[in-house]
């Protein structure tokens, strides 16, 4: 069996709290990923948006659980997805006074091309978490 299952852990110079922050609120989603709809709250559908202000979905989903500072789950697609669920993971820890981040993006297996799908992703998560980087330190 193959898994398509991605994985990344980096280590960020801010607080928790503050990663959060980037990770549920709307403006700062859109500083280093696409602004959202709305915060990321669980139970609720959200949708990830152009920056050019006309609303055009990018991604969009349901969060699925949202633990404050802790842990953060949700549905994940779009339109090169083609209606595929994904689901993204965030898990966040103290470390060394600052926060270790873990994220874990399942499903991309049972997406059409996924080797194309699983290579799209994993540098796009590249490209995005750099950004994250750069922004809460």
């Amino acid at each position: 069996m193959q898994n398509g299952t991605l994985v990344k852990t980096i280590f960020l110079k801010a607080t928790p709290e503050k990663v959060w922050a980037y990770l549920t609120e709307s403006e700062k989603l859109g500083e280093w990923f696409h602004e959202s709809d709305k915060t990321l709250s669980e139970g609720n559908d959200y949708a990830l948006v152009t920056p050019d202000g006309s609303g055009t979905k990018v991604c969009w989903g349901k969060v699925l659980k949202s633990s404050p500072f802790t842990k953060l789950i949700y549905t994940f697609t779009h339109d090169h997805l083609a209606g595929h669920e994904t689901t993204v993971t965030w898990e966040l820890e103290p470390a060394y006074g600052g926060t270790q981040l873990l994220m874990t993006h399942t499903g991309l297996e049972g997406a059409d091309e996924p080797l194309n799908m699983l290579a799209s992703h994993d540098g796009g998560w590249d490209d995005h978490l750099g950004k994250l980087r750069k922004k809460v330190a």
